[in-house]
């Protein structure tokens, strides 16, 4: 899995992530912070708590702070998607 950062301020960031076949951002949490997926192209399966979607261009979904989320990419082809996250962890 690729992350290409776009921006970053002090309370927040937009990233590009771009997952081949058979990758995955690994589920995890993040304390205090929300997280925003938005599929620019390809179709993936996500995770947040108990809720397991399937989504393709211009889905978005909202993994809530405190709350485990993953990504993985179960097609055959690149899945892209934007992601925004505040307030940004790496600034804390």
């Amino acid at each position: 899995m690729q992350k290409v950062n776009l921006f970053e301020t002090e309370r927040m960031f937009a990233d590009i992530y771009c997952l081949e076949p058979g990758q995955e951002q690994k589920r995890h949490a993040h304390s205090g912070a929300d997280k925003i997926y938005f599929v620019l192209d390809g179709t993936g399966r996500n995770h947040i708590g108990c809720d397991v979607r399937d989504l393709g261009p211009d889905h978005i979904v909202l993994a809530p702070a405190d709350v485990e989320h993953g990504l993985r990419n179960e097609s055959q082809a690149r899945l892209v998607v934007l992601v925004f996250m505040a307030p940004n962890p790496n600034k804390a």
